[in-house]
């Protein structure tokens, strides 16, 4: 079966081989747990590749991720890059040429219509939402919610994208159920020291390494440590 790489090895390994493309994937953590980063990984990973990629930010403003994503060695101004700034802020401006700014406040069905004009327009491969939880909470019905979502990813697959979709991970939701798989990245107290851990939770269509690997965010991204435990 076809692979393509999260963009960082010790995930892929874990991933036998790295993720299933034209699918949709969660990645669950707490605050500061490196979800953009991983985010940002996949998606040069694209670049690299010659792939058009999509980022689409609705909580931290673009021109921010992209100052502390080019600290870390990120070629977020390469033209294959192309961001969406979603945050909920009063101001339009477009902060970076080929940087497009979208409203979505009316909620998912405006994301899902903006979404869908880009995918049409241009030929991407890789696409992020970060994060879900954003527009989770414009949604007070959670039954719409879920027939929302479930709409969102059935048309996203007639584009054969690989979504990979960011949420915290306080409980499991909707979208654990209904995406291809889950990694979720954990914060532990090992000796009175903070641990990092990454799991695999859920990986439909192929075997996984289900154990928590160690994983540190470093000035070049995130690195897990396929070969070692927490313990």
């Amino acid at each position: 079966m076809t692979r393509i790489s999260t963009g960082v090895k010790g995930l892929d390994k874990m991933l036998n081989g790295g993720l299933i493309p034209g699918r949709a994937y969660l990645v669950k953590g707490g605050p500061g747990s490196g979800k953009t980063t991983l985010c940002i990984h996949f998606l040069m990973e694209g670049v690299k590749r010659g792939e058009k990629v999509l980022y689409i930010t609705l909580e931290e403003p673009i021109d921010i991720l992209k100052e502390d994503m080019r600290e870390m060695g990120f070629d977020v101004d390469n033209p294959l890059f192309v961001g969406i700034d979603a945050t909920p802020v009063k101001e339009k401006r477009s902060f970076f040429e080929g940087m497009h700014y979208e409203e979505f406040a009316k909620g998912f069905n405006e994301l899902i219509r903006a979404i869908k004009e880009r995918l049409e327009g241009e030929e991407f491969t890789r696409v992020v939402i970060d994060p879900i939880t954003m527009i989770k909470l414009t949604m007070k019905d959670e039954l719409e919610y879920r027939r929302t979502f479930l709409g969102f990813l059935k048309e996203i697959a007639k584009y054969n994208v690989t979504l990979l979709i960011t949420s915290e991970i306080y409980e499991m939701g909707i979208e654990d159920y209904l995406v291809s798989g889950v990694i979720e990245l954990r914060t532990f107290e090992v000796g009175g020291k903070t641990v990092r851990g990454i799991k695999v939770v859920k990986f439909r269509g192929s075997d996984f390494d289900e154990t928590i690997r160690p994983y540190k965010i470093t000035g070049n991204g995130i690195e897990v440590y396929s070969e070692e435990t927490i313990m």
